[in-house]
């Protein structure tokens, strides 16, 4: 940052004028892309789910909680992992105090994931989350729904060809890299409408990232999110970081 290059207040004002109205040309095509995401079509939800919840087993539509609009994160937490995800965990922070404000606009946000409940109860109190979290072991919901892959799906897998954060995260969820793999970060969208419920959207991978918000704070920091080629391998659980 030493050599960065330094303007006076009047170029730097007409620089960052510049600037300002690409950035509200983005805004408006934001604007305009969550128009099209709210119109497109839906899927009805014909398969009967059972999850494990704190409050026992509940379908889909149990999730709900008597709102119309259901949101739910695809935690990477598989059933040979021993913790959670740091970078799901880290995305959860920032989820866990939205929950007031979601509500109020007749929107359930939860967290599901592909271990036992036991295990995910475990994590959640050890991370002080309020964020309702479900279990889909036994079912094939997040196989159907982009947050897990079939073992095969890694067949021929060539590990060392794989990016550092794999490997890392894999650790730190105390499973081997195949295990780690069985996961995906995912969100799901769904609304309920006359007792049937009905998926409206999806997003995978860098889909996701709307849901990690100290991204776009960082990326307004003199750094930016200072990564390079280290892709995410600063991210620590929030109990880790020195």
């Amino acid at each position: 940052m030493a050599d960065h290059k330094v303007v006076s207040q009047e170029e730097w004002q007409a620089l960052r004028a510049d600037l300002l109205q690409r950035e509200k040309e983005h805004t408006r095509a934001g604007d305009e892309l969550a128009r099209q995401r709210r119109e497109l079509p839906w899927i009805e939800v014909w398969k009967d789910y059972l999850f494990d919840t704190d409050d026992g087993p509940r379908a889909l539509s149990g999730l709900f909680d008597g709102r119309s609009q259901l949101l739910m994160y695809h935690f990477m937490f598989g059933p040979s992992y021993q913790a959670g995800c740091p970078v799901n965990s880290s995305m959860a922070d920032g989820m866990d105090g939205l929950l007031p404000h979601l509500h109020a606009r007749d929107v359930t946000l939860l967290l599901v994931s592909s271990a036992p409940l036991a295990k995910l109860q475990a994590y959640k109190k050890r991370m002080g989350w309020r964020i309702p979290w479900v279990s889909a072991a036994g079912t094939v919901f997040n196989l159907d729904y982009g947050g897990a892959y079939p073992p095969e799906a890694w067949r021929g897998l060539d590990e060392a060809a794989l990016p550092p954060i794999v490997a890392q995260n894999a650790a730190a969820t105390g499973t081997d890299i195949r295990g780690y793999l069985s996961e995906a970060p995912a969100m799901s969208a769904f609304t309920l409408v006359g007792g049937t419920v009905y998926q409206t959207y999806t997003a995978t991978r860098r889909g996701v990232e709307f849901m990690m918000p100290y991204y776009p704070i960082l990326d307004r920091a003199p750094k930016g999110r200072d990564e390079g080629d280290a892709f995410q391998l600063w991210i620590r659980r929030h109990d880790e970081y020195a």
